[in-house]
């Protein structure tokens, strides 16, 4: 039986796919519920095994979904990490919480930068960069270690902003807009001093999101924000 896309010109593995990300976007399937297996989409879509296949193994890889030997494929834990993070500065996020947020200052310094963090921040090795160690508490309790990064050409203030008043990402996105960023987002330990720093232990996982942002012809800055696993977690949007 053929599903609703039959005049769908796409090919019918896309066709297939778009329809399972259809009912995850809407809500309608939830981490954790079993996606139809390949009969199922082989009779829905008058395909072949191999498209049905072809369309689970890619959503697979994508992270949509999750298959596991004998158990069939369910939808994949979407509810921590999000395909699209809006870059949102975490006074706001917990002003909307009802909560009080406050920020302790471990330093605020001008460095130079060594030759891999002057290639990321696309200055010259040796240049002077300014570097930010902040904590984040929401009610008095760290939730975000903050270790930053930034180019003087796109912030020359930096280094006279109090950060006790306002966050390096507010101060970021007012003088230097953003034009681009890109970031990555893995499970890791904290260092001794993370760890001190956040009032856990270094056995405690934690969450790890390196950004890096980018104002018109410069790159803004490169942050690292450290989150403790059970305080924190990532929120955003999924489009099918």
């Amino acid at each position: 039986m053929l599903g609703p896309m039959a005049k769908d010109e796409r090919p019918a593995y896309e066709q297939v796919k778009g329809w399972i990300r259809q009912h995850i976007a809407s809500g309608e399937w939830k981490p954790g519920d079993v996606v139809p297996s390949e009969a199922s989409l082989m009779e829905r879509f008058a395909i072949s095994r191999m498209t049905a296949n072809r369309a689970l193994r890619e959503l697979a890889t994508e992270g949509l979904v999750k298959r596991v030997q004998g158990s069939g494929t369910r939808v994949a834990q979407l509810h921590r990490i999000s395909s699209q993070l809006v870059i949102r500065d975490i006074h706001e996020e917990v002003a909307e919480r009802g909560h009080v947020h406050s920020t302790r200052v471990i330093k605020v310094v001008q460095e130079k930068a060594e030759a891999a963090l002057a290639e990321s921040l696309g200055v010259k090795r040796g240049a002077r960069v300014f570097h930010s160690v902040l904590v984040h508490l929401e009610n008095g309790v760290p939730i975000q270690y903050e270790d930053r990064y930034v180019n003087p050409q796109a912030a020359p203030h930096y280094l006279e902003t109090d950060f006790t008043r306002i966050s390096p990402t507010h101060h970021l996105l007012e003088h230097a807009p953003l034009t681009e960023a890109s970031y990555t987002i893995e499970a890791c330990l904290p260092s001794a001093e993370e760890a001190k720093a956040l009032q856990i232990r270094t056995s405690e996982p934690c969450l790890a999101m390196v950004r890096r942002t980018v104002s018109g012809a410069n790159v803004a800055s490169v942050a690292r924000q450290l989150y403790p696993g059970t305080r924190y977690s990532f929120s955003g949007q999924f489009q099918a």
